[in-house]
């Protein structure tokens, strides 16, 4: 009897220990959720299972996470997490920075963007960040001119000139993809064009540099950042072997940022 207790014991400390390095992690579906599937089978080797939750959108990731009903995510880059933690009061943190999905400017109706006609309708994300980014973008093209102070958190109040006359709509971002036919211009962010098989580096009239400050990260708790199993999955995401996947797949649409 003190045998079978004594190995019922060791199961029962076995199953905590599997439980404990299980880790839940929310992501967009490209290339997020794509960078994450690659690494599975690295952690497994280490004692480390990895779940991966897809989500549509920019909130419920960071929700769930603040809420302990998920681990981490990945899906955002540092501004986006800074307007976030402000707006909600939340304290999530950057573990560690993966890649740069360079922005751009996307249209099924024109060819270069000095076509775009008087008076166009270009939508942008809604989210102040990526709203703010979608503007730099513009007046980085010459389309429309910002105030002078004006930062990343630009909104369309911020125009200062705008000498075609572009009516700018702010919609959520995963459905700007969806309405690029019936606008002149739509500026998207790279996961949702790759989702919509747009491939940035030829079909976005304009896109962002890779020296982008938008460094996609991995994001988690205080309370949870610095586990052994967090920090290997941190570890795995900066390896050789997922810069080298991250080259290979995405050809440029997607850049390592290590």
């Amino acid at each position: 009897m003190k045998k079978l207790l004594s190995a019922i014991a060791v199961v029962a400390a076995f199953s905590s220990a599997a439980q404990a390095e299980t880790l839940n992690v929310a992501a967009t579906a490209v290339p997020h959720a794509e960078i994450l599937e690659f690494v599975k089978p690295t952690l497994a080797k280490e004692g480390v299972e990895l779940n991966v939750k897809v989500f549509t959108d920019y909130v419920q990731p960071n929700v769930q996470v603040a809420e302990k009903r998920l681990d981490a995510n990945f899906f955002q880059h540092q501004p986006y997490l800074d307007e976030f933690n402000q707006s909600r009061g939340t304290e999530l943190t950057s573990v560690a920075g993966v890649h740069v999905e360079p922005f751009g400017a996307y249209s099924s109706k024109i060819e270069d963007l000095k076509d775009l006609p008087q008076g166009a309708n270009v939508v942008i994300p809604n989210d102040a960040t990526n709203g703010g980014r979608a503007l730099l973008l513009l007046q980085k093209a010459g389309v429309i001119r910002l105030k002078d102070d004006a930062g990343i958190t630009a909104s369309v109040k911020d125009i200062a000139e705008n000498p075609k006359a572009i009516k700018v709509r702010e919609l959520e971002a995963a459905t700007l993809a969806r309405v690029l036919g019936q606008v002149d211009l739509a500026l998207i962010n790279t996961n949702y064009a790759l989702e919509a098989k747009l491939n940035p580096t030829e079909d976005a009239l304009i896109i962002e540099g890779s020296d982008s400050p938008y460094v996609n990260i991995l994001v988690a708790r205080p309370d949870n950042q610095d586990s052994a199993a967090m920090q290997k999955l941190a570890k795995a995401l900066n390896s050789p072997e997922v810069k080298a996947f991250i080259l290979e797949k995405y050809q440029g649409a997607v850049v390592p940022a290590f």
